[in-house]
């Protein structure tokens, strides 16, 4: 083997796997956005900065996937139960360079915690009817 084709060979090796990572991240989200009840939003936890992701329904929990990750396990779970939607608001000038545009945030609290969502007013309007539709804990109380 010549000593110039080691680079070359090193070069499109690199390449290579960057595409195939890039592919497997393009299948996750397919797969992710396939299912029933999943929808893009940001989170912002405890102050901290805004991350992009996917937000996935279940029968009693709502899955946020981060979205520049491999994992097939969410990041963030929260109980049906535990959420409560305090309301919705326009992103103020800080927030607006840093979520999507034309979203909504959307205030919650879980177990104590604030916890931002920033998602289309569609999504916004499925997760509160979610969380509306929750199933009955006891006789004659919702959640």
């Amino acid at each position: 083997m010549d000593a110039t084709a080691l680079p070359f060979i090193a070069l499109a090796a690199a390449f290579g796997l960057l595409i195939f990572t890039l592919c497997l991240f393009g299948v996750r989200r397919f797969n992710l956005r396939r299912a029933l009840g999943t929808v893009d939003a940001s989170i912002c936890t405890a102050g901290n900065s805004w991350q992009m992701g996917v937000c996935r329904y279940q029968d009693n929990e709502l899955e946020w996937f981060k979205l520049l990750s491999l994992s097939v396990r969410p990041k963030h779970r929260f109980t049906r139960s535990s959420l409560e939607l305090i309301g919705r608001r326009q992103p103020t000038e800080a927030e607006l360079v840093k979520v999507q545009p034309d979203v909504v945030i959307v205030e919650l609290k879980y177990e104590g915690r604030d916890v931002l969502l920033a998602m289309k007013f569609d999504a916004y309007t499925g997760l509160s009817s979610w969380l509306e539709a929750g199933p009955v804990i006891g006789i004659g109380t919702w959640r």
